[in-house]
């Protein structure tokens, strides 16, 4: 059983796993993707920081949502430890939610072409290639996605 709930990310469980995804993204990608996302990002009215936990309470995934504009949210930060099926799922399904329940019409994320996991999940969960966006425009290890949220 997959727990997610609103946190701090600035709490320890919060900073590991960012730690553990920029280290895992730097693998991948060569990228840490920190320079485009920082923690104070998260203070907005519209944004959203999330904690997955499994039933024993530990944090084994996060996500984060921040507003693009107006109607879009940027999806940042996504990751599981894979220490138990179905996590990368219940975090995309509860921001989306909450997206959509904050205004927001529809989602963007980047990823890169590289991040085969990533691309495939995205993709599998209904989000289509849209042209490079933001600090993403002309830069071709990028991919970008799109889903609109529907009732």
């Amino acid at each position: 059983m997959i727990r997610v709930e609103k946190s701090d990310p600035f709490s320890p469980d919060s900073c590991s796993l960012i730690e553990k995804l920029s280290a895992e993204l730097a693998a991948i990608t060569g990228d840490s993707g920190k320079s485009n996302f920082t923690i104070d990002s998260m203070d907005g009215d519209r944004s959203l920081w999330v904690l997955a936990r499994n039933e024993k309470g530990y944090a084994t995934g996060c996500g984060a949502i921040r507003p693009l504009t107006e109607n879009i949210a940027e999806l940042k930060r996504m990751f599981s430890d894979r220490s138990a099926p179905g996590v990368g799922k219940a975090l995309l399904n509860f921001l989306e939610t909450s997206a959509k329940n904050m205004g927001y019409t529809e989602i963007w994320l980047e990823t890169r072409h590289v991040n085969h996991k990533a691309v495939n999940f995205y993709k599998n969960n209904g989000y289509v290639l849209i042209e490079n966006y933001g600090p993403y425009i002309g830069r071709d290890e990028a991919v970008c996605f799109s889903k609109v949220l529907r009732d």
